[in-house]
């Protein structure tokens, strides 16, 4: 299957000398030499990725990167210098002024940072929109308002002015009237930048908890790489109109590709960045039937572990340590014992996707924690000696190297 969306060696030179800036780039040249000698500026140098259907793509840099002038030329608002941008195969670049306007009313849509509502409409009519440009009858135009608008929890103000609405409310208002017309690809250009911290923390769990349903292909731009960490399932970086790497929170987090992506991670919060399914490991197990003390002693001792999951089945039902095993072999009141009275019924769990944070309380207890399905089966388990050093980040925020070490380690 081919991306939704595909961006080919894209350029943007601002200026009256873009082929003279060209030739300078291709030869090397970098963006102050070329504004010192042409007046010419390098918006955007190769630009090239793609970004799969139902993906979130972050584009993030600092100001100046551009960011902007990419996720404007996505839509034919800046046209590019030189390149490609294909929609489904369809060439936005290249398009015809009539085809252009087609794509921007049926196939992309854009959400701003500063709302852009009608201040003399009702939220329901700026929601609509897109729908009235298209030629929507009145009625239907209301009923998909009426619907995006119960979707980001605005319905009740569907007649209100924007006036009448918090900053974040406007911010839902312009959401909605980016949904409304079911765009293929949703462009958000830092929509959340003009926020408040909390209402901007909101804001992005709300616009993750709708992509869980809506499967949209959103490119969102944004310079806040805790932003961008958390929404994206890919990330770029620009710096000076360059795209400098491309890849997951944890791929760029654990193998920054030079010293610049090196200091933007170098503060992140691990523990919001990676899962516990970047640390589990194989559980190790016996069933609670037929198992004996010493064998369950002599399993640990061969693996070199100090505990163990016991299982009924494909549930866990607790955990036993080597030293409660070891000190009911020598308790000479319990002559026969077993793993049920050495055994932990109040363990600690997650799920693959619970991020590594979640789990500061209960690697502090020395258990492992087992990691388990929405049935209690038992996945993996997770030793919390592996989760503090994958949170100390030992070694891994240097930049790639070449050959195998450019590997994430």
């Amino acid at each position: 299957m081919q991306p939704k969306l595909s961006v080919e060696n894209l350029y943007k030179i601002f200026g009256k000398h873009p082929a003279a800036a060209m030739r300078m780039l291709r030869e090397g040249a970098g963006k102050a030499d070329i504004l010192a000698r042409t007046g010419a500026t390098v918006g955007v140098r190769d630009a090239s990725f793609a970004v799969e259907e139902g993906e979130i793509f972050v584009v993030m840099g600092l100001s100046g990167s551009g960011k902007s002038t990419l996720v404007r030329m996505l839509n034919g608002l800046i046209p590019p210098t030189e390149g490609h941008i294909l929609i489904d195969g369809e060439d936005v670049a290249t398009a015809a002024p009539a085809d252009l306007r087609r794509i921007r009313r049926e196939r992309i849509a854009m959400v701003f940072q500063h709302f852009a509502l009608f201040p003399h409409w009702s939220i329901a009519e700026n929601v609509a929109y897109g729908l009235k440009v298209r030629g929507i009858p009145a009625p239907e135009r209301r009923a998909r308002a009426l619907e995006v608008l119960e979707q980001v929890g605005l319905a009740p103000w569907a007649d209100s002015r924007p006036a009448d609405l918090s900053g974040g409310m406007q911010q839902r208002v312009g959401l909605a009237r980016g949904l409304a017309a079911d765009p293929d690809i949703l462009l958000m250009d830092e929509p959340f930048g003009a926020l408040d911290p909390l209402i901007r923390r909101d804001m992005q769990m709300e616009l993750l908890t709708l992509q869980k349903t809506l499967k949209k292909t959103i490119v969102f731009i944004t310079h806040d790489l805790n932003e961008a960490l958390l929404l994206g399932n890919r990330i770029a970086i620009m710096k000076d109109g360059e795209i400098v790497q491309i890849g997951t929170a944890q791929e760029i987090v654990t193998n920054p590709a030079d010293d610049y992506v090196a200091a933007f991670v170098a503060d992140i919060d691990r523990g919001r960045v990676f899962t516990v399914d970047d640390v589990s490991s194989e559980a190790l197990t016996v069933p609670l039937r037929d198992t004996s003390v010493r064998q369950a002693l002599r399993l640990m001792e061969n693996r070199g572990t100090q505990a163990l999951y016991v299982m009924d089945g494909t549930r866990p039902v607790g955990v036993v340590t080597y030293r409660d095993l070891a000190a009911s072999e020598l308790d000479e009141a319990t002559p026969n014992p077993t793993l049920r009275e050495a055994l932990i019924t109040d363990f600690p769990t997650a799920n693959t996707d619970t991020q590594l944070h979640e789990l500061y309380g209960p690697a502090g207890g020395g258990l492992p924690i087992a990691v388990t399905d929405e049935r209690d089966r038992l996945l993996a388990v997770v030793e919390p000696g592996d989760v503090l050093t994958h949170l100390s980040g030992a070694a891994t925020n240097e930049p790639a190297k070449e050959g195998a070490d450019a590997q994430p380690r």
